[in-house]
């Protein structure tokens, strides 16, 4: 979103006690159709992560970082649509979008420090898949307990007090009369698009974040896939090569997915936003990429389809 210095006054400033989340008010006669297949789409969100989460505890052989790291992403995953997803269907079945200035701040605190918590786990996985393959000597030393859990507990507690200061910034601003949110959850451009006088300091600081929490990890992530590439194309054995690429090519489906549409929808500039794309990739990125993440780790990977065949074979045959 680029920084235009301040929006245009729309009325009177006032003290607002809530806002009116449009959601997709403007198809009324799909609503039912869209309430159907969102709920659908959470579930298959639930069961998917929660069936990763129990194959990974129970299954001894997936009792290393890799697998360690894949847990935690499907539990942050559990986390990150149910802060938007059970709203939306909320609003889609009672055709009523008010929600209070608090639980609006809420959301978009959550959903903020949920999406950076995200941007850090899938850096790490990077990190991880970089040491296994080149430097597979000094694996088990590096990847070690200690520092998988000081990883993962620092991914997702780095985002917390940067993102109460975040919040707090946007939500301090003055808004205009309309109290109208031009979409299905309170994320920033439709809110601050409702915020009046000077906005250029808070739009800079949501560049700084952008590039601290998306542009700075994706690039992480893409130098370590550079030097995991290199290693994999000098392996001299063809079936290391394909093992140590079927390994990888999962999480870089998933880093494509969700920066690709993370950045688009955040790093755009301004004069090219309109609210149709803006919910567009919103769902894209909220909906959407979690609903493929279990598929693609899942069908991507030998090792988690052979524990998944076992753990289902064992409750058939109880």
């Amino acid at each position: 979103m680029g920084p235009t210095g301040q929006n245009p006054p729309q009325g009177n400033h006032t003290t607002l006690m809530g806002f009116i989340l449009l959601g997709f008010s403007d198809v009324p006669d799909l609503q039912g159709l869209l309430f159907g297949v969102f709920l659908i789409i959470y579930v298959i969100i639930l069961m998917g992560n929660s069936l990763i989460i129990i194959i990974i505890n129970v299954d001894p052989s997936l009792r290393n970082p890799m697998y360690y790291f894949l847990g935690n992403f499907s539990s942050l995953e559990i986390c990150y649509v149910s802060v938007t997803v059970p709203r939306m269907l909320i609003d889609l079945c009672t055709q009523n979008g008010s929600i209070s200035f608090l639980a609006c701040a809420t959301q978009m605190y959550f959903f903020l420090v949920l999406g950076a918590t995200e941007c850090f786990i899938l850096t790490v996985m990077a990190y991880d898949r970089y040491v296994a393959i080149c430097n597979p000597l000094l694996y088990p030393l590096i990847m070690n307990n200690r520092m998988c859990v000081q990883l993962a507990a620092g991914c997702w507690v780095t985002g917390i007090p940067v993102h109460i200061g975040f919040t707090y910034q946007i939500f301090s601003l003055p808004f205009c009369g309309s109290h109208r949110l031009n979409h299905f959850f309170c994320d920033i451009p439709p809110v601050l698009q409702l915020a009046c006088g000077d906005t250029f300091m808070t739009e800079m600081m949501i560049y700084v974040a952008a590039v601290l929490v998306v542009t700075i990890p994706f690039m992480l992530i893409f130098g370590s896939y550079v030097k995991i590439i290199s290693t994999i194309l000098k392996l001299p054995s063809e079936t290391g090569r394909a093992k140590a690429f079927s390994t990888c090519f999962s999480h870089l489906m998933v880093v494509a997915l969700f920066f690709g549409s993370g950045i688009i929808s955040y790093l755009r500039p301004k004069s090219s936003h309109s609210m149709g794309m803006d919910k567009f990739f919103s769902l894209f990125y909220t909906i959407v990429t979690p609903m493929f993440n279990p598929m693609i780790y899942c069908l991507r990977n030998k090792d988690v389809m052979i524990a998944l065949r076992k753990f289902l074979l064992k409750w058939m045959v109880l």
